[in-house]
């Protein structure tokens, strides 16, 4: 059985969430999705909109996710590797250096994958789509 691990804020759970937890598990048999907690994401962007509670129960409900690691860690190291029996680390393609850094450990095993990101769609899109819509008139 190929075990794969996928990370993620999985704010605004939207479309693009679900295009790469669905590439993600074409990678293996068994997918194990990582979702950050509140604080560990504020240490690099922006505090998500919704809760890490939420956030983790939105992915369980995923019928593509066997297994949610609630506040996962950001680095993904080998003793984490090893516990989780991981044999392929996937994330999207969309990376900044800090996110390329956490996954230094996989790069070195040469497990890492990355998955191309659903072009035109990102929680960051839909907070720009939310700022410009006009009130409406009551």
């Amino acid at each position: 059985m190929i075990r794969v691990y996928i990370d993620m804020a999985a704010d605004l759970f939207h479309v693009g969430h679900l295009n790469l937890i669905c590439r993600a598990k074409r990678l293996g048999d068994y997918l194990i999705v990582g979702v950050h907690s509140d604080k560990d994401i504020g240490s690099y962007k922006r505090t998500p909109i919704i809760n890490e509670k939420d956030r983790y129960e939105i992915i369980k409900s995923c019928k593509y996710v066997d297994e949610v690691i609630e506040n996962a860690p950001l680095n993904i190291s080998m003793e984490f590797i090893e516990k989780n029996k991981i044999d392929i680390v996937a994330h999207g393609d969309n990376l900044s250096p800090a996110v390329k850094q956490q996954h230094a450990i996989p790069m070195k095993l040469n497990i890492m994958k990355y998955l191309p990101s659903t072009k035109g769609i990102s929680t960051t899109e839909i907070i720009s789509r939310i700022k410009n819509v006009e009130p409406e008139n009551e």
